[in-house]
């Protein structure tokens, strides 16, 4: 394999931990699921470090890079979120629309999709987001359905509450929220004050193990909603 080919092979492998975290989620393997997205998103955060360092940064590797994106980052988490519709409790009103709800969970896929296409054209994302990002949105759902199934399928929680928290972060990927980003260009706290109040507030939300990741997210989207102004700098 020559070296410049490197970027594109690592992007793939990010492709292959979304196909095989999507067959996971099918059949409610979630363990191995959420483990494929995060080996996933590790080839994401290399690929394109990689290319850079070797000077090698091509178009087809950046479409290359998305299409890999929308599978492990899109797609898997809406079957990890179709799966569970299948155990969640339905209440009797739901009855009628009981087999077609499931099937809504790849409206995630599709506001993945736009999410994706809109970073590529938007000038303003280059130090920070607008709007939630893909891979912090999949292993969010990942985390949560992993830490909290018991919770998640129990007389406490039902459809409805999955279908509306669904669509509240379908909007999160394609809102004009600023999102924070974790690259520092100093290490001042002046200039990184928000960075620095996430990665502090991240450490204790580590002792709840697989619900960790979940819990981190949300906690990255306050800290984001909380420092605004900041988070566009």
């Amino acid at each position: 394999m020559r070296i410049i080919n490197l970027p594109n092979t690592l992007t793939c492998c990010n492709l292959i931990c979304g196909c095989m975290a999507t067959g996971a989620a099918f059949y409610g393997h979630y363990s191995w699921a959420v483990l494929m997205i995060i080996l996933g998103a590790v080839f994401d955060f290399f690929d394109g470090m990689v290319a850079r360092a070797l000077g090698v940064s091509s178009e087809i590797g950046k479409e290359l890079d998305s299409l890999a994106d929308v599978v492990t980052f899109g797609v898997a988490p809406s079957c990890i979120i179709f799966h569970l519709f299948h155990e969640v409790h339905c209440p009797e009103m739901l009855a009628p629309v009981q087999d077609f709800l499931p099937y809504t969970a790849f409206l995630m896929a599709a506001f993945s999709a736009l999410r994706l296409a809109k970073f590529n054209l938007d000038e303003r994302q280059h130090y920070g987001f607008i709007g939630l990002p893909t891979p912090a949105n999949a292993l969010f759902w990942g985390s949560l359905v992993l830490g909290e199934h018991a919770f998640l399928v129990s007389l406490k929680f039902n459809a409805v509450f999955l279908f509306l928290f669904m669509l509240l972060f379908c909007f999160l990927l394609v809102s004009e929220v600023p999102m924070l980003a974790l690259k520092f260009r100093n290490f001042s706290w002046a200039d990184n004050k928000e960075r620095y109040v996430f990665l502090i507030g991240s450490l204790p939300l580590l002792a709840l193990g697989t619900s960790a990741l979940a819990a981190i997210i949300i906690w990255y989207i306050v800290v984001s909603i909380a420092f605004p102004k900041l988070v566009k700098s």
